[in-house]
């Protein structure tokens, strides 16, 4: 991924740059899950250019589904285990893309549930611009699933957004959306109604709050992301100055705050670090390097963070590491605190596995991470960006393929009707007392209406999958 992406994917390259890799996951709205939780895959632009089989012009159904043909022959990871069924038979390219991939036929890995398409408007929009599209409001869908008779509970609100501007607020209870009742949403598991596909829609929402029903009415627009939070020092119970960060997406704008906040921390001379990065599910993976760089102040500058590792088609040109910095804000730490749950995904799981393959102490405070060690290299072709599972990514100890996720150290539930990273928070409690050399304190699932959920690992079936829930801003698979 060395050289620079081919000029052919346009306003793409500016997302991406040269020889950048991304984690995230996207999604068809159809699938309604991955992205709802802004959930992450690894993707990468360069050396050769995932675009090389993308040169042929022409953008009828046959000619895409033909360049699409190729471009998984060339490019998909798990070419030699996916199907290679005729375009003959697949009436558009969506169903076509949807038959190429890969169906778990091998135990060594599970069935393709990450790769996407969506449009490159839609990308670029995200990844070039930092904005989103959409209402801005989360729900915690996931902590719910099959379960109609528990409350729905508004997740989060992204600052700038329409569900901001009209009030709501986390901890709200989700009576219905669009007149349909939340029970009926969650027997369907169909959160789409959070989802706008363009600016203007409408999204008629009843909440309630203590003993009062609200009624409002949300119109979706285009809002800047806010890829960085919470930026704090505080004392633990013991006296320790522990620095708090809230780091919800790898992309280039994080930047900037992120170093902000560390010239903080440095500042002021924090003992810990408690990294929340319980909702980021991924983004760039230069991105993580560089914010594990930060926190790995001791790691030697050019120790192997991340190796993305290609298809035997592609790995002779494209395999690449990226390597720790040493940045001037970076912290000396051999342990960090992270916060983390079933929206953990991706760049966030890598940037776990890269400090642990320096030695780094990462303690995982809140709950199992979702389980994504691939990423993408996305191409586009007839205003469609294709995110398909490109390569693996290893950590300097050669380790990756975590399939079922990061478990936590200390398994704390979530309470939806705390704002994070406040003293509140059960997770950053949890953290902080585990700075002063505490033990994990006992989770219990509380009563189902005061917010506070069991953690989800203590729910699922060993090797059973797990979905993120649909936000409104990201499309996803």
């Amino acid at each position: 991924m060395g050289a620079n992406c081919k000029s052919r994917v346009g306003a793409l390259q500016q997302a991406l740059g040269a020889g950048r890799a991304h984690l995230w996951a996207l999604r068809s709205a159809a699938c309604r899950g991955l992205a709802a939780a802004g959930v992450a895959t690894l993707a990468a632009c360069g050396g050769g250019g995932a675009g090389d089989a993308a040169n042929a012009d022409g953008c009828s159904v046959r000619e895409q589904q033909d360049w699409l043909a190729a471009y998984m022959t060339d490019w998909y990871f798990w070419y030699r285990l996916s199907p290679r069924p005729s375009p003959a038979s697949y009436i558009d390219t969506p169903s076509f893309f949807n038959a190429l991939l890969y169906r778990g036929s091998d135990a060594a890995f599970p069935a393709d549930r990450w790769s996407g398409r969506e449009s490159t408007a839609s990308f670029n929009r995200f990844f070039s611009e930092g904005q989103s599209l959409g209402y801005g409001v989360s729900v915690a869908g996931l902590e719910v699933t099959g379960q109609p008779a528990q409350p729905l509970w508004v997740r989060g609100v992204d600052p700038g957004s329409p569900a901001a501007a009209a009030g709501v607020q986390r901890g709200d209870r989700v009576l219905s959306l669009n007149g349909r009742a939340a029970s009926d949403i969650i027997i369907a598991d169909d959160f789409s109604a959070l989802t706008a596909s363009e600016v203007g829609q409408l999204l008629d929402v009843q909440l309630q709050r203590g003993s009062n029903t609200l009624t409002l009415r949300l119109v979706s627009a285009v809002y800047a992301i806010t890829p960085v939070s919470g930026a704090q020092v505080f004392s633990s119970g013991t006296g320790r100055r522990v620095g708090y960060l809230a780091v919800k997406n790898m992309v280039s704008q994080a930047l900037a705050p992120v170093d902000q906040a560390f010239a903080q921390f440095k500042a002021q001379e924090v003992q810990d670090l408690v990294l929340d990065l319980r909702y980021n599910g991924g983004g760039l993976v230069s991105v993580g390097g560089q914010l594990a760089s930060y926190v790995a102040g001791l790691a030697p500058v050019g120790a192997p963070y991340a190796t993305l590792l290609y298809n035997d088609r592609r790995a002779a040109t494209n395999n690449q590491t990226y390597r720790f910095d040493r940045p001037a804000n970076g912290l000396a730490l051999t342990r960090v605190f992270v916060l983390t749950g079933p929206r953990t995904c991706s760049a966030s799981e890598q940037l776990i596995n890269g400090l642990r393959g320096v030695d780094v102490q990462v303690v995982a405070v809140g709950d199992t991470t979702c389980g994504k060690p691939v990423g993408f290299s996305p191409t586009s072709r007839c205003g469609q960006t294709y995110s398909v599972v490109n390569f693996e990514s290893v950590n300097a100890r050669n380790e990756g393929r975590y399939w079922d996720g990061f478990d936590a150290t200390c398994t704390v539930a979530e309470d939806f009707q705390q704002p994070p990273g406040t003293l509140d928070d059960p997770l950053l409690v949890a953290a902080a007392q585990l700075a002063d050399g505490a033990n994990c304190p006992s989770t219990a699932m509380g009563a189902a209406a005061d917010g506070r959920r069991a953690p989800l690992f203590a729910r699922r079936a060993p090797g059973q999958r797990l979905r993120l829930d649909v936000r409104s801003d990201l499309l996803g698979h």
